[in-house]
């Protein structure tokens, strides 16, 4: 076994809860990892579905710069879609590829602080790190925490979190190495080609120019954001490339690289 003592931050998208492959591949890729003494957390949101969930429940869904507007009575909802459903069909396929995993919230063991981000958003929270005991004991027992984005303030409001920034927040916790999967390779340009790396002033001239915008601007932010505070890059990629998740297995760079 290698004494790899990194944690590898695992970001994934709501998409991948909707490919069942996609789970498996990347489930695989995960206990192949955990085998070769590798500490893996994975952090998820689950997008799609908590629009699912809410258009069964008359609502619909608002977003304001990329991020969800959370008004209090979709709270719940919200809430057993990410931390309930969503949590458990990625812990159901954690256990198919023989993973012991814990499933988990932003809300357990004092691991996160939260707070309202911005009143226009609603119940939508800010997290910043607390306290990693709870999660560093799971990894030093071989376990995969699986965490949803649902954190609590200290009166215990319930929030939702953009699980970019929850995962932010838990790589800082643990000193890891984060990677944000999507369904997308990673950052593309205007022609539709992939760009290897980026860093600070070529993402705010992109956001400029409108290349990088919504959800992906949420992402690379968020991935900037960690580079610069870890002095180390950020890999944005794919869950739906199974050779990029081979290359992540032996611990190459895959997708973009957010530079610090």
């Amino acid at each position: 076994m290698s004494t790899n003592n990194s944690v590898l931050v695992l970001k994934v998208g709501g998409a991948l809860l909707q490919c069942e492959m996609g789970m498996a591949r990347l489930m695989d890729t995960a206990a192949a990892m955990l085998a070769n003494g590798q500490k893996v957390l994975m952090v998820h949101g689950g997008g799609c579905l908590v629009d699912e969930q809410l258009a069964a429940n008359g609502m619909e869904t608002v977003k304001l710069e990329g991020l969800r507007v959370t008004p209090p009575e979709q709270m719940p909802i919200i809430a057993g879609a990410l931390a309930g459903t969503s949590n458990k069909i990625l812990q159901g396929a954690a256990t198919k590829a023989g993973i012991v995993s814990v499933g988990m919230s932003l809300a357990d063991g004092n691991t996160v602080s939260a707070k309202i981000k911005d009143e226009r958003l609603g119940l939508v929270g800010e997290v910043t790190p607390n306290d990693g005991t709870y999660l560093k004991f799971i990894l030093e027992q071989g376990w995969m925490p699986i965490c949803s984005s649902i954190a609590m303030m200290d009166d215990g409001q319930m929030l939702n979190v953009n699980a970019d920034q929850a995962a932010t927040a838990l790589a800082k916790l643990v000193g890891g190495k984060l990677v944000l999967l999507s369904d997308v390779s990673g950052v593309l340009d205007g022609k539709g080609q992939l760009i290897h790396s980026l860093n600070g002033k070529q993402i705010a001239d992109l956001v400029k120019q409108g290349v990088i915008e919504k959800g992906m601007k949420v992402k690379v932010e968020a991935a900037l954001e960690v580079a610069q505070w870890m002095g180390q890059a950020v890999q944005v990629a794919s869950w739906r490339d199974a050779s990029q998740l081979i290359a992540l297995a032996k611990g190459e760079a895959v997708g973009t690289q957010i530079q610090p």
